[in-house]
């Protein structure tokens, strides 16, 4: 009986449901297996806590759990809501971004890669509005630009042309809307943006919209 209240207690911080009703699925069957082969119903036990998954973000969702519109969260079971510890975005982008997000449930870990100290580098695609002028990669690596309305310079940030009107920026901070209003300081304006990379990790083939798991590897890499 000790073993099936602290499964289903197990079970009810993996967002399966309350411990009550982990209790019954326990005693009807549906809870097989033993160790790390666990499964639910058949399928494979979500990871235990500390667990971060990588998503490719598609334009028109917000990162939050309570806005209005369409959530990130809703491309994830909706189990994944009910954890404990929380599953928590590691930073935002904002609901006309698209790529790489981080989440994560390691509160310790989403503290470290969005704390400013951690200077993790994220690469974004931008397609402007109109075409680049030729000094904006000396401005941005300049380490001197200053966004309205904030009192410290940016860190230097490495500008890649690639096209008369697109370009990838890499920041190793993560200020409001950032990418955007550095451009708009450069007296331009993005038009898409799209974040190809976040420190180590790219998107690979993980097509819009869809999710997967960081393996323990991936999550070191973020170290």
């Amino acid at each position: 009986m000790k073993e099936t209240r602290q499964l289903a207690k197990y079970l009810a911080h993996l967002g399966y449901g309350s411990r009550k009703e982990m209790e019954a699925a326990i005693r009807r069957g549906r809870v097989t297996g033993e160790g790390d082969d666990l499964r639910f119903d058949g399928e494979q036990l979500d990871p235990p806590p500390g667990m971060v998954i990588l998503m490719n973000k598609p334009a028109g969702f917000t990162c939050s759990r309570a806005d209005q519109g369409r959530l990130v969260y809703e491309l994830m079971p909706p189990r994944f809501l009910l954890r404990t510890p929380p599953l928590s975005s590691v930073g935002r982008l904002d609901a006309e971004t698209t790529g790489l997000l981080l989440f994560t449930d390691d509160g310790k870990l989403l503290h470290r890669l969005i704390s400013p100290k951690s200077e993790m580098p994220k690469t974004y695609e931008a397609t402007l509005a109109r075409p680049l002028e030729g000094h904006e990669a000396e401005l941005f690596a300049s380490g001197t630009l200053m966004l309205r309305g904030e009192e410290k310079p940016l860190l230097p940030a490495q500008l890649e042309v690639t096209g008369e009107r697109t370009a990838r920026l890499t920041i190793t901070e993560g200020r409001y809307h950032q990418v955007r209003r550095m451009f708009a300081a450069a007296g331009n304006h993005v038009e898409t943006l799209h974040r190809a990379a976040f420190g180590p990790l790219t998107l690979g083939d993980l097509p819009e919209g869809d999710w997967r798991l960081l393996s323990a590897e991936e999550t070191a890499s973020l170290a």
